[in-house]
């Protein structure tokens, strides 16, 4: 299972944040920004192999299932 967010919502915010250093922002000024999307991945062929049931209402929340 995975729960975060992807990385290229990751890169599109670190390319923001170049942006702004790169218009004359300072780096300690920039605040911490959190990630907005985030994302619920299973891998069931790997739950499978190590014995694991992954109940179906985990599998409803998932944004994608890998087989």
């Amino acid at each position: 299972m995975f729960y975060g967010s992807g990385l290229p919502d990751m890169y599109r915010h670190a390319a923001t944040y170049v942006d702004k250093i790169l218009n004359g922002a300072k780096p300690g000024d920039l605040p911490v920004e959190q990630p907005t999307k985030f994302s619920l991945v299973v891998n069931l062929k790997t739950a499978r192999a190590l014995g694991l049931n992954i109940p179906s209402s985990v599998l409803f929340r998932t944004d994608q299932i890998l087989e």
